[in-house]
């Protein structure tokens, strides 16, 4: 695996020691320290033991990660009704990163149990050892969160058919090199791109994989397996890179930013069986591209993050030098951007400086963000809109931390000196932020599913969490 320059530590391989090959097997419980806003309640013990005892009774004691302390004599025990559901789940390698696959299933999914199919790519310790792999979730109940949780004034309400343990199946293709970063194409999933580590871009062809997980037997779980399977098409750009995403405007059409600052364009030909790779288009940026995201609505426009802390807007009609640009977009690297799907005007970006600033693309400028989210204590590794909340955004950073935002909310005064000695607390979190998933190591990348309104799925060094917060 290759070593990475200190600054770009937001970027780094994950290193994780194997856990056991999951294709086929249940998913285990959830993690014991998965803590949420509003939910973690703070447990006095005796002589510095964590406590089985249940938290006293009355409003819980909020514990703000990188806010709060845990003092000698104290445990931290997150409340399951924070939750409407929790699952892990683990590969045999950590995966950097994933993509949620659009299915068949049905819009706007609120019934349990759910299923749900993830492409990841995984960082294996060696070479060899990497794949490419679809996976089907398959039973994901409540797992005694939310009505289910003990303790809830519904406990021993219809539990949706929460009875049946969780499966996961799973199809692998075998990678000669780590993956810096997975996409599934939007119009044809099961068509993955992976960015590898060895400077390479490469499409597979997994539909077949696909289909038969989609026609997968739950009571019957399938044998792990890694397919040896060459590329349907691959490039070369001399270096790795991360930035890597799908047109929805115009199917088929892949961006690919690398990190000597270069950008390819892969238009379709022969019928998507084979892609055309431009030139790398320049000009744009001084340093890494490190992340990119096509226009929602324009199947020629594209933006671009960059390690030179700047964001740029392109159109690949017009060589050369990209149509707006913002030099100081954040304090240091820009890592991610997200273009927003339902208003499309709407941009976000994270960055090293662990702020997340959301730029009104009518007028995009330097110091002209209309937000600037002020929460994490570590560079923002992810983030992403909400596909079915105009104002939603969740993001990741190496804090350790998963958080949810609305930017509809605001301040309330009224209500605030109604909390009394409470306001305080709300001082030290900006109002937006609505929760925080907390307990996965070295967080990497969170999606929500298309489907399922509020469900996400986060990646870490210690494997998957699959949850929805009860308060979305």
């Amino acid at each position: 695996m290759s070593a990475r320059p200190a600054r770009r530590a937001a970027r780094r391989p994950l290193r994780a020691a194997a856990a056991p090959d999951a294709a086929g097997r249940r998913i285990p419980p959830p993690p014991a320290m998965t803590t949420a806003r509003a939910a973690p309640r703070r447990t006095a013990t005796a002589k510095g033991k964590a406590s089985d005892a249940p938290a006293p009774a009355g409003p819980p004691a909020v514990w703000r990660p990188g806010v709060d302390a845990v003092d000698d004599g104290e445990a931290l025990q997150y409340d399951p009704t924070a939750y409407d559901t929790l699952h892990a789940f683990a590969l045999k390698w950590p995966c950097l990163s994933f993509d949620v696959l659009p299915d068949a299933l049905g819009e706007r999914r609120t019934e349990f149990p759910h299923t749900m199919f993830l492409a990841a790519g995984t960082q294996a310790a060696s070479r060899a050892a990497n794949t490419v792999s679809l996976l089907r979730l398959a039973r994901l109940g409540r797992a005694g969160h939310g009505l289910d949780a003990p303790g809830s004034s519904s406990e021993d309400s219809d539990s949706d058919g929460d009875d049946d343990d969780p499966v996961l199946h799973a199809r692998s293709v075998s990678v000669a090199s780590g993956v810096n970063r997975v996409r599934s194409a939007p119009a044809a999933p099961g068509l993955v791109a992976a960015w590898l580590e060895n400077g390479s871009v490469a499409v597979y062809d997994m539909r077949g994989g696909l289909g038969e997980l989609e026609a997968a037997d739950d009571n019957k779980p399938t044998r792990p397996r890694a397919a040896k399977q060459p590329p349907l098409a691959s490039a070369s750009h001399g270096v790795e890179g991360y930035g890597l995403d799908w047109s929805r405007a115009a199917p088929g059409r892949l961006a690919a930013g690398d990190c000597g600052a270069g950008l390819r364009v892969w238009d379709p030909r022969d019928g998507g069986a084979s892609w055309a790779v431009s030139a790398p288009l320049t000009g744009g940026h001084t340093a890494s591209v490190e992340d990119v995201q096509w226009s929602p609505t324009e199947g020629t426009v594209l933006a671009t993050g960059s390690a030179d802390a700047s964001i740029a807007v392109w159109d690949t009609r017009a060589k050369g030098r990209p149509q707006l640009t913002v030099p100081r977009a954040h304090a240091a690297d820009v890592n991610v951007i997200t273009w927003s799907r339902l208003a499309t005007y709407m941009l976000a970006s994270g960055g090293d400086d662990g702020a997340v600033a959301v730029w009104d693309l009518r007028s995009l400028k330097a110091g002209a963000d209309v937000a600037r989210l002020a929460h994490h204590r570590g560079p923002v590794t992810s983030l992403e809109w909400s596909p079915h909340e105009s104002s939603m955004l969740v993001s990741c950073g190496e804090d350790a931390q998963t958080a949810v935002w609305d930017l509809a909310v605001e301040r309330d005064p009224d209500e605030e000196a109604a909390l009394g000695a409470g306001a305080a607390a709300a001082d030290a979190v900006p109002p937006q932020l609505l929760f925080v998933h907390a307990g996965q190591a070295d967080v990497k990348e969170a999606h929500w599913h298309p489907h399922i309104p509020g469900m996400l799925a986060a990646t870490a060094a210690d494997g998957f969490n699959v949850f929805r917060p009860a308060n979305l």
